[in-house]
């Protein structure tokens, strides 16, 4: 190929993946983050399931907060384990008797029917859940006290059948996990708040999901997800494809974890590639091209080996340098106090780790899953492995 055309290619992916980063930037600051929805008299009755597997030095924290939620109208929690012997089983126990007016329950499941033993735990409580609004949250989620108040603003409308939250997290205690920050905390709210400039949005969040039970009963219920590994996005999917509408809200909630090292981050990550890639294969094929250090760094190389080193300085310079301030910005917008900002060198090193992990998702489909190896097939659900 011609020196000259190979180099006009490789600028050109460059230029168009700065196009994509400053799109995917200028629709995430149009984007009502963190602003409080008034939701005035609007208080209804809300039955909060979650579904629970062993503990860390972070689960009663969170679990704690919604216990302490101020919400004026009636609720309910109800919580899943699949074993009595479970540690959580304590740790809820001492809440509920510290929350006396809490209306709380938990519930020891037993038998459970499906791969996703989290779905399978919901399923359960889907039919002892009181009320007509039903929110699930993931047991490493913590919330500020006017939480349920802020989410269920959204249902004013009464085409909104889900409203679900952006999330970040909230510990990155090493450096691995401020490189997943950066993921997370600066690219993924961003790029869902982009793919909305291009169509409503049809697919679901899974750390917090308030939906109403009429359209959950329409697709089956929990028990219809009970295989698929992205029971969240499938949920959002088949809500959306009855006709109903889904909402984003403005609140943020945090999730917390234990310290993980390179290792654990990476099998998260590879996880939560291939997740994406049998969710929305074409998109996710496609998605290289918005990796704006990846390309310029490609484009970087070639030109100074073709003895273009000035050029190739100067134009990749300014790429990565817009990349590393605007990934910067992302994170504060998200956190406005700015503890959770990563360091500046984590941005490109998460983009060149993003290239190994888009690769890896066409290169496999097993994946681990809460201690356990699971085959991803091509629709989506869960084969265990061993």
């Amino acid at each position: 190929m011609n020196v000259h055309l190979w180099n006009l290619i490789l600028g050109g992916l460059a230029a168009l993946s700065c196009c994509l980063m400053l799109w995917q930037w200028l629709a995430a600051r149009r984007f009502p983050l963190h602003q409080k929805a008034s939701n005035g008299d609007l208080a209804p009755a809300v039955s909060i399931l979650k579904s629970l597997k062993g503990c860390d030095d972070t689960t009663e924290a969170s679990l704690q907060s919604w216990f302490a939620q101020e919400y004026s109208g009636r609720w309910e929690m109800l919580f899943a384990v699949a074993d009595s012997d479970d540690p959580v089983c304590e740790m809820v126990r001492r809440l509920i008797a510290r929350y006396p007016k809490v209306s709380a329950r938990l519930v020891v499941c037993g038998y459970l029917r499906g791969a996703n033993a989290k779905v399978a735990k919901l399923a359960q409580l889907q039919r002892l859940a009181a009320f007509e609004l039903i929110l699930i949250s993931d047991a490493d989620v913590r919330v500020r006290p006017d939480f349920v108040e802020h989410i269920v603003a959204p249902l004013r409308d009464e085409q909104t059948a889900l409203v679900n939250c952006f999330y970040r997290l909230a510990n990155p205690t090493t450096t691995a996990m401020q490189l997943e920050a950066v993921a997370i905390n600066a690219d993924f709210w961003s790029q869902v708040v982009q793919s909305t400039t291009l169509k409503p949005m049809d697919f679901a969040l899974g750390a917090a999901i308030l939906m109403r039970r009429r359209a959950l009963e329409e697709i089956g219920g929990f028990a219809s997800l009970a295989d698929c590994l992205a029971d969240d996005y499938q949920l959002g999917r088949r809500i959306a494809a009855c006709g109903h509408r889904i909402a984003l809200c403005t609140e943020v909630v945090d999730c917390w974890d234990t310290p993980k090292g390179w290792d654990q981050v990476w099998k998260h990550q590879l996880r939560w590639a291939r997740t994406i890639r049998v969710s929305e294969p074409a998109l996710y094929f496609f998605s290289i091209l918005s990796n704006a250090s990846l390309w310029p760094l490609i484009w970087l190389i070639a030109a100074v080996g073709n003895g273009n080193v000035m050029g190739g300085v100067l134009v990749s310079g300014f790429c990565f340098g817009l990349r590393v301030l605007l990934a910067l910005d992302l994170q504060r917008r998200l956190t406005p106090d700015g503890k959770l900002v990563a360091p500046f060198w984590l941005v490109p090193a998460k983009d060149l780790a993003q290239a190994a992990l888009w690769a890896g998702a066409f290169l496999g489909t097993n994946v681990e899953w809460r201690g356990r190896r699971m085959k991803v097939r091509r629709d989506g659900t869960l084969l265990a492995v061993d």
